[in-house]
C-alpha cells in the first residue's frame, strides 16, 4: 500500500460524553445507536485528541451525502482513497484541516429521523458550522413522480410524526434545499457531474446532473459554482483529494482550488488519458494491437484515450495501482460529459482513429527501424565491437556492413559543435598531460574487450598480472601471488 499522507497521533476519547450534548434529550432515542450525533462525535475528537493544537478558524464542517441514481460506486472508490484516506478526513488526522462530519446513510451513528435531523437544522441554518453537499448518482426529475413515491429519497418530514402525517423526501428535494446555504457542492462520479448512465438516451427517470439541476447561476454561500469529480466510477484519491483541499480553504489554510471550465478540479483532470498511459509509445511508432490482450496501443480495438480527459492510468484505479489501459481495457470515456451516449457503441473502434493511425501507420514504418538501429548500437558497450561478451545471447555478434554504415553518419551528426567525451579541457588534465593510465598502457584503442587488450599489452610490452584476464586466459591459469607481483616489480626496478 502505499504511504499515507502525514496523520497526527489520536488520543481521542470518543466514549465519553462532552457537556451541553443535546442528543441524549431528543425524542426517540432507538434511532441514536451511539449515544450521540456524528456531530457531537467530532467533537469528542476535538477536544480529547490534541486537535486544539491544530485547527483554525473552523473545528468541523458537516458534509451530507445524498445518493440518486446511484449504483454507489462512487462510495465504495471514495471508501478505497488512501492519499487522503476517508478515516483520515473523519478523524481529522491531517493539521490545519477541520474534521469532516459525515452524514452518511450508510455510515452514520444516527439513523432514522436522528439521522435527518440535521439536514433540517443545516437548512434553517442552526448548525454550530459550515456544511457541504455531496452528492452521488443523478438527481432524477422528480416532477414525473408527483403523484408517487421518488425515484430517490432519504428520510421523511415532518420529523417524529405518525406515519400518515409524513412524506418521503427526495434526494433532489433535499439539494434544492440545502443548495443556497451550503459551503459547496460536490458532485462525485460521472452521473452527479454529466448525468452519466441514468441520463442516457432511453432511460425513463428523466435525470440530468447536479450542474444541469441547480443552473448555471448557482452560488454556494462560499461563492462556488457546483464542483465536479467525474468517473464511472471515480478515482477515490481525486475525490478525497478535492475534499482536502476544499477544506483548507474554508479554514484559510490554502488557496481556492484550481477548477476548470466545466467545475474539474484542474489540477487533476485536464491531461488527456494518452498522454501518460503506458501504450502511448506504441501509438506514435504506428503499431497497434489487433485484439484485446496484446501489449500495443488499443485505439483500433476501441480506446478513446486520446481525446479523454483523466488521471488513471497515472494515478492508478486504486491503492496508486492498475488503471484501464494498465490492466488492457480501452478507455470508454467515462469522465467526460458526453459519457455515455457519445461514446457508444462501446469496444468499436473510433471514427477519427482511422485517419490518427492512418499517419501514425506511415511515419511508425520510418521511425521504427530508425530507433531498433539506435537501439541497438546503445545497447552494445564501446568495447563491443567483434562480439558480445554475454553468455545469454551467444548470437550477438559483429554489426553489419548496413549497421556499421548508418551509425558513422549518426555519430558524425551527434557530436557536430559538440564534445566527444573524453579527457581535452584543462581541468582535466592529469600532470603527466591528458594521457590516461589506460591509453599509457594500451595506446589511444584501449576500449576493448579484456583479450585485445592483452594483446596490446604484449604489443607494448605492458607488464600484466597472471590470471586476472580470464577472457584471455580462461579460469584455469592461477592467479599472481603477492610475492610474484613484488619480484616482477623489483626486476623492472
Amino acid at each position: 500500500m502505499p504511504e499515507q499522507m502525514v496523520t497526527v497521533q489520536m488520543l481521542a476519547r470518543i466514549d465519553t460524553p462532552l457537556a451541553g450534548e443535546q442528543s441524549r434529550h431528543e425524542h426517540g432515542q432507538l434511532g441514536n445507536v451511539g449515544g450521540a450525533t456524528m456531530g457531537e462525535l467530532a467533537d469528542r475528537i476535538h477536544a480529547t485528541g490534541g486537535r486544539t493544537l491544530t485547527h483554525g478558524p473552523l473545528t468541523k464542517v458537516y458534509a451530507f451525502w445524498l445518493s440518486g441514481m446511484s449504483c454507489d460506486g462512487c462510495t465504495i472508490s471514495a471508501l478505497g482513497a488512501t492519499e487522503p484516506s476517508v478515516e483520515e478526513l473523519l478523524t481529522g488526522s491531517m493539521p490545519g484541516m477541520p474534521i469532516l462530519v459525515l452524514h452518511h446513510y450508510a455510515t452514520a451513528l444516527e439513523s432514522g429521523d436522528h439521522f435527518t435531523h440535521d439536514m433540517v437544522r443545516a437548512e434553517r441554518g442552526e448548525l454550530d458550522a459550515p456544511f457541504v453537499i455531496i452528492y452521488e448518482g443523478s438527481i432524477a426529475d422528480e416532477n414525473l413522480t408527483i403523484d408517487g413515491e421518488p425515484w430517490a429519497a432519504e428520510g421523511a418530514l415532518p420529523l417524529w410524526q405518525p406515519g400518515e402525517q409524513r412524506r418521503r423526501i427526495a434526494t433532489a428535494e433535499w439539494a434544492r434545499r440545502l443548495a443556497p446555504g451550503a459551503a459547496a457542492v460536490i458532485a462525485i462520479g460521472t452521473c452527479a457531474s454529466w448525468g452519466g448512465i441514468p441520463a442516457a438516451y432511453g432511460n425513463a427517470t428523466g435525470s440530468m446532473s447536479m450542474m444541469d439541476f441547480l443552473g448555471r447561476d448557482y452560488r454556494s454561500a462560499y461563492g462556488l459554482p457546483v464542483i465536479n469529480v467525474p468517473g464511472c466510477a471515480p478515482l477515490g484519491d481525486n475525490f478525497t483529494e478535492t475534499v482536502a483541499m476544499l477544506l483548507l480553504f474554508l479554514n484559510r489554510h490554502g488557496p481556492l482550488p484550481e477548477f476548470d471550465e466545466i467545475g474539474r478540479p484542474a489540477w487533476l483532470l485536464t491531461e488527456t488519458v494518452h498522454r501518460h498511459c503506458p501504450r502511448a509509445g506504441w501509438y506514435e511508432e504506428g503499431t497497434f494491437a489487433k485484439e484485446y490482450g496484446e501489449k500495443e496501443c488499443l485505439v483500433d480495438v476501441g480506446c478513446w484515450g486520446p481525446v479523454v480527459d483523466c488521471n488513471i492510468v497515472e494515478r492508478g484505479a486504486s491503492g496508486h495501482m492498475g488503471g484501464c489501459m494498465v490492466a488492457g481495457g480501452v478507455c470508454i470515456g467515462c469522465t467526460m460529459p458526453g459519457f455515455p451516449d457519445r461514446f457508444t457503441p462501446f469496444y468499436k473502434r473510433p471514427p477519427g482513429s482511422r485517419f490518427s493511425t492512418a499517419l501514425a501507420k506511415f511515419v511508425g514504418s520510418w521511425t521504427r527501424p530508425l530507433r531498433r538501429l539506435t537501439e541497438s548500437e546503445r545497447n552494445r558497450e564501446i568495447r563491443w565491437t567483434d562480439q558480445v561478451p554475454s553468455g545469454w545471447g551467444m548470437a550477438l555478434g559483429k554489426p553489419t556492413l548496413a549497421h556499421r554504415t548508418a551509425e558513422y553518419f549518426y555519430d558524425k551528426i551527434q557530436y557536430f559543435a559538440s564534445q566527444r567525451p573524453g579527457r581535452s579541457g584543462p581541468y582535466e588534465k592529469y600532470r603527466s598531460g591528458w594521457v590516461t593510465p589506460a591509453e599509457r598502457a594500451y595506446g589511444e584503442d584501449y576500449q576493448v574487450l579484456p583479450a585485445d587488450r592483452k594483446r596490446l599489452a604484449g604489443q607494448r610490452r605492458t607488464p600484466q598480472r597472471r590470471g586476472l584476464s580470464p577472457q584471455a586466459d580462461g579460469f584455469d591459469v592461477p592467479l599472481e601471488t603477492p610475492e610474484e607481483t613484488r619480484a616482477r616489480h623489483d626486476r623492472r626496478a
